[in-house]
């Protein structure tokens, strides 16, 4: 059973500039909650039991909001407040599960990944991006039961505009397991439209097998000069690493944007 969660957090969050010129994007709230907490209880329903933080030194804020005892020890002592007590023992909770390592140079995902090499003790684990939220049903939970089963690399796949296709890692199907899961030929980071192998993207969830470390040891710089982890699966899949796609049946948010963070906060208040 997969039981660690690494989290990429050292990105600058500029497309959500002003608000993240002074605070973490993954701090901002959303219809009242961190962002980040939503993907910690993703997390944790899902049966993860430890969460590596990959931060910089410049996301120094997202650490202290979970290390911020003395505030909350002399609040609490003055104000007895029973919300206060309870947002405290939730922080709590989730402070036992994380541990922090960094990235102070934006070298991309692959690169973040490489940085909790000496963390990772089982087979697999799973990543989440934070700006993507999934909610109403719990997508790593579902992509935990296909690795259990299939032995394999899982990826969260969504069909996007074709338009669009140069946003996204795009990836090719191999063949067909069921309705929502399919194994993977190829996948391709951020392809201008005419290249693009299809209109299958990979969205911010992934299990990963231990030996993408290697991989990723020896990678060059891609797309923008960063190590990317879609090139590291993509080597994988060359030596038969196997990988799933799974068509997840949850509603995706983007946070990532101004637009779209404010259109999560609109349907997160509706649940």
């Amino acid at each position: 059973m997969i039981k660690q969660a690494i989290i990429p957090l050292a990105g600058l969050g500029t497309r959500l500039l002003p608000l993240t010129s002074v605070f973490a994007k993954e701090l901002l709230p959303i219809n009242g909650k961190p962002g980040i907490e939503y993907i910690l209880d993703e997390c944790i329903e899902a049966g993860i039991k430890e969460v590596i933080f990959i931060i910089s030194k410049k996301k120094e804020m997202i650490k202290k909001y979970f290390y911020n005892d003395s505030f909350y020890k002399k609040i609490i002592k003055k104000k007895k407040d029973k919300r206060i007590l309870k947002e405290y023992k939730k922080i709590l909770k989730y402070k036992k599960m994380i541990k922090f390592v960094y990235q102070n140079k934006p070298m991309g995902t692959g690169d973040a990944v490489l940085k909790t090499r000496r963390f990772i003790k089982d087979n697999f684990f799973l990543m989440l991006l934070p700006d993507d939220l999934i909610i109403k049903k719990n997508c790593s939970k579902s992509m935990i039961k296909i690795q259990k089963n299939f032995k394999s690399g899982v990826i969260a796949s969504m069909t996007v505009n074709k338009k669009d296709v140069s946003r996204w890692g795009i990836f090719d199907l191999k063949k067909k397991i069921n309705r929502d899961n399919f194994f993977v030929q190829n996948v391709v980071e951020k392809p201008p439209i005419k290249k693009a192998p299809s209109n299958k993207a990979v969205i911010g969830r992934y299990i990963l097998p231990k030996s993408i470390f290697k991989k990723l040891l020896k990678q060059k710089p891609g797309k923008g000069g960063e190590i990317h982890i879609t090139d590291a699966i993509r080597s994988l899949i060359k030596d038969n690493q196997r990988f799933i796609a799974h068509n997840f049946s949850g509603k995706y948010l983007d946070c990532g944007t101004m637009n779209g963070y404010i259109k999560s906060a609109m349907e997160i208040s509706k649940l």
